[in-house]
């Protein structure tokens, strides 16, 4: 090989390496800008679902706020229910026991009318007959009201009670302790635990 082909080769040798390092210099640049790109979408992407996130975890939250108030609302109409349903049914136990009030109630009178009746002192047999069958008829009714629950509040000899006895007059007499009722004018009733009407009753001091 003379002089100016070896120089020659020499050349293009060196070009082929400045050509390979030039390559190599773009591919380094490409690759870079590659990677750069790539983080900048991979920070875009990060963002976006960062965001995407917080709008999730928002709508979360308002969903629950929403469902919470929902089962506060339908545990307050539940109560409401229950609390409906406990007075309907406490309503007609009432109704059912002391379904006899208002015949008692008007029954009263009479009852008193039977009781002045039967004070009379009779004269002869048949005011005395006539007597007897006014005291049959007065323990009749007695009785009916006694098959409905309803019963005569004792009250001669008991102690003063303001919830079954009503005071009208006051005594001073030495024979009863004091409170105590010595005498009954009117008489008074009670149904099961109801008092229809409290005895009329003067009271010892």
């Amino acid at each position: 090989m003379n002089e100016e082909s070896k120089v020659t080769a020499e050349n293009e040798e060196i070009k082929d390496e400045n050509t390979e390092e030039m390559n190599e210099t773009v591919n380094e640049e490409v690759t870079q800008e590659n990677v750069n790109e790539s983080e900048k979408n991979e920070k875009a992407s990060e963002d976006v679902q960062v965001e995407d996130n917080n709008e999730i975890a928002k709508r979360i939250s308002e969903l629950e706020a929403k469902a919470e108030e929902a089962e506060n609302r339908y545990l307050r109409l539940y109560a409401d229910f229950e609390n409906y349903k406990r007075r309907v049914q406490l309503d007609k136990e009432a109704s059912q026991k002391y379904r006899a009030q208002s015949l008692i109630s008007n029954l009263l009178p009479a009852i008193d009318n039977f009781e002045r009746a039967m004070q009379i002192e009779p004269n002869n047999e048949q005011t005395k007959a006539l007597l007897e069958g006014v005291q049959m008829v007065y323990r009749a009714i007695i009785d009916a009201l006694k098959q409905e629950g309803a019963q005569q509040i004792e009250a001669v000899g008991k102690e003063f009670d303001p919830h079954l006895h009503q005071a009208v007059m006051q005594a001073n007499d030495s024979e009863y302790e004091s409170n105590i009722v010595v005498e009954e004018f009117q008489k008074g009733y009670i149904l099961k635990d109801r008092v229809i009407r409290p005895s009329m009753v003067k009271v010892n001091q």
